[in-house]
């Protein structure tokens, strides 16, 4: 007897609206989404693609450390020099956040 799927088929793909196309580059996919009345192109980075780098998610102001999957993006309009990088929980819940990131009192501000 095989083990119970804890996902119905097809949970973990892309919404239809968004347009993905494969990026061999980065070991993930790219689609375009729209959010606060604009255009963002949004790439899934896999972990074993985003090696080197820690970056700093501007959804929760903590630090995204190497070879872990996340998000980035920036809005179509202004190219690649506003890229962010995300955690995917995070770009997922940006429409539920507040505009102002709580820390706590020993947190780093940068």
């Amino acid at each position: 007897m095989s083990p119970r799927r804890n996902r119905p088929k097809g949970a973990g793909e892309p919404r239809a609206s968004a347009a993905a196309e494969p990026s061999g580059r980065y070991g993930g996919f790219q689609s375009s989404e729209s959010w606060q009345g604009e255009e963002w192109s949004v790439r899934h980075v896999a972990g074993a693609s985003a090696t080197g780098k820690r970056y700093r998610c501007p959804g929760c102001d903590q630090e995204i450390p190497a070879s872990v999957p996340h998000v980035v993006a920036w809005p179509e309009y202004s190219g690649v020099d506003e890229r962010r990088h995300w955690h995917k929980a995070c770009w997922n819940a940006k429409d539920r956040r507040t505009t102002r990131v709580q820390r706590s009192r020993n947190a780093p501000r940068y």
